[in-house]
């Protein structure tokens, strides 16, 4: 049996604001509700509201700019990152890793800061939001904070968000648009499946990055790489961050076994001439 919850729909930031300091520690988000919904069907969770932040215009959409980068709301769905215009032109690995979320059904509800706040080590687009170093902007009536993604996880299902704040929108910089990249995703069957290891690599004409998901408490990146790093300096430096474990969908030497396929798979893909 459902649990019973207060619903709440405030229309404004401000509004979203009062609501989660009044009841903190209380509520939680609903906008995509792909996670919260199956959690509350299973009564994993017993929140006494649910804030439903879909209404807030100011968390919704995609914009670029040439100073900043690219702004993507917090409620955006994952469809729609796929066909935004500016995210296919300067970030293709964004709307490739949006590609491999889930089923179409799925794609068309969950939310981009959804996949992220959920704080799984194995979220689609932790790693490739991470190999294009990008920040979370972070809001609540004190005022807002900018962090970057690679701060942001903290332990599985574990976020910096406190109890009285909310994700706003998630920023990729302006230096990363046009990066080389490439990305690959294990996964036990074909089609919905979520990943056994990710891998997901950017490169432009200063800097190399890997992020890698499932092999770690948390999607994890390497320090920043030379452009021009050998093959050997990027395994070693995948190496260094990772830390995957055994469990029922893979042991531990196979997941390390696969990133390093991947990375040796996507490395040549980045000095191709466009």
């Amino acid at each position: 049996m459902l649990q019973e919850f207060n619903y709440l729909a405030p229309k404004s930031k401000n509004e979203l604001y009062a609501q989660l300091k009044k009841y903190s520690g209380k509520a939680r988000i609903l906008a995509g509700g792909t996670d919260i919904l199956v959690e509350l069907h299973n009564q994993w969770v017993a929140p006494e509201y649910l804030i439903d932040i879909k209404k807030i215009g100011d968390f919704q959409g995609i914009s670029f700019d040439e100073d900043e980068g690219l702004s993507i709301g917090a409620t955006t769905v994952c469809i729609d990152l796929i066909k935004d215009r500016n995210a296919k032109k300067h970030f293709p690995l964004l709307v490739d890793a949006a590609h491999r979320i889930g089923s179409p059904q799925l794609r068309n509800r969950a939310t981009i800061g959804g996949n992220l706040c959920t704080a799984s080590p194995c979220a689609d687009m932790g790693c490739s939001l991470l190999a294009l170093n990008a920040s979370v902007e972070i809001g609540s009536e004190e005022g807002t904070r900018v962090i970057p993604l690679k701060e942001f996880f903290t332990g599985p299902k574990k976020t910096q968000i406190k109890k009285h704040e909310i994700l706003q929108r998630i920023i990729v910089p302006a230096e990363m648009a046009g990066a080389k990249f490439g990305m690959q995703k294990l996964k036990r069957i074909k089609g919905h499946d979520i990943a056994l290891v990710s891998v997901a690599m950017a490169r432009t004409a200063k800097v190399m990055r890997v992020g890698i998901g499932s092999c770690g408490p948390t999607p994890v990146v390497t320090e920043d790489l030379p452009p021009r790093a050998s093959l050997r300096a990027v395994v070693k430096a995948v190496k260094k961050v990772v830390s995957p474990i055994d469990d029922v969908r893979a042991s531990k030497d196979y997941r390390l076994f696969m990133t390093r396929q991947f990375v040796e798979a996507i490395y040549p893909e980045l000095f191709k001439r466009s």
